[in-house]
């Protein structure tokens, strides 16, 4: 059998997966590759740092969890969330604009049945605002809450729940009526990632938290999840390895990932976490130091032939 050319770096005892009911809820969305997982070790990092970060930015910003935490927990003074996607840039621009109290209020009463989902679905959207109360239908009533073409409704869900299985109307206008109070600290961009990180990239004062698409080591799970899955991973690795600032990127734990990381510079530590059907999996945490992830052991090009420690892959779901 072939070796990895990759080792843990010594025989720390493994961390346990993150239980994700511990973390504040924060964004609105649901979908496979959120970032409740991360959090204790976004506070980790943040802490760690000799100087307050005056900006996060967070390129793929998706459901927002990481900026969301960072300003609610007063860990930077402001974040720049970027989107490329339509619909759910929507969402965030429509709560950043100012709109939040309607979109809450659209919520609380729309009436949630299949029928009047999909009665709400077939209408050509008169706004913004409209676009983004259509995307939590579907992000919230749709299997995994994928939002991309050619995802549908839930069939038996939670408990045979259907699409009510994760429609909280409470919960979300409480969500975003928390999101309108820190509403000064939040920027939002509909763009590209890539541009925003070249425009920042000399800013020592930013840091970024980096969270594309999984779609690097022949993974498709990034295809079928989101309608902008298509990135030059090598770009983004170099791109990054260019910043001022501090970055901190997480990723898929595939062959290639981590031979980017040591082509770009970087450390990566393997994170434990359950994926929805409570497997134990793990992503790795890339960064330029990550002395503060001190528990857990990096990942480096190994000099002799051993074998890497399988903890497994991938990620799990906010709710």
């Amino acid at each position: 059998m072939q070796k990895d050319l990759f080792a843990f770096e010594s025989h720390n005892t493994p961390a346990k997966p993150v239980n994700v009911a511990s973390v504040p809820q924060r964004s609105l969305f649901r979908y496979p590759g959120g970032k409740t997982w991360f959090i204790p070790r976004l506070r980790q990092w943040l802490q760690a740092r000799i100087a307050r970060p005056k900006l996060l930015i967070e390129p793929f910003v998706g459901g927002g969890i990481v900026s969301l935490t960072a300003v609610f927990e007063d860990w930077v003074d402001c974040v720049l969330m970027v989107e490329l996607d339509r619909e759910i840039a929507a969402v965030w621009e429509t709560i950043i604009a100012g709109e939040g109290e309607w979109l809450a209020r659209r919520i609380l009463t729309f009436e949630m049945t299949r029928e009047n989902a999909l009665g709400e679905l077939k209408k050509v959207p008169n706004g913004l605002r409209e676009t983004a109360f259509q995307t939590i239908i579907k992000n919230r009533t749709f299997h995994g809450g994928i939002v991309a073409a050619g995802s549908g409704f839930l069939k038996k869900g939670e408990a045979g729940k259907g699409i009510l299985s994760r429609w909280y109307p409470a919960t979300l206008a409480k969500r975003i009526r928390d999101i309108d109070r820190v509403l000064g600290r939040l920027r939002f961009y509909h763009g590209d990632a890539f541009e925003v990180i070249r425009n920042y990239r000399d800013d020592r004062d930013v840091v970024f938290f980096v969270d594309p698409p999984y779609t690097a080591g022949g993974k498709n799970a990034g295809n079928r999840l989101y309608t902008h899955f298509q990135v030059d991973h090598d770009l983004l690795f170099r791109e990054c390895s260019e910043l001022a600032g501090d970055v901190i990127m997480t990723y898929d734990n595939s062959e290639e990932v981590r031979h980017l990381a040591v082509k770009y510079g970087f450390e990566a530590k393997p994170i434990p976490m359950k994926n929805t059907h409570h497997a134990e999996m793990t992503e790795l945490v890339i960064g330029k130091n990550l002395a503060w992830m001190g528990d857990i052991d990096r990942v480096s090009e190994a000099s002799s032939a051993s074998t890497t420690r399988n903890y497994g892959l991938t990620a799990t779901h906010p709710v």
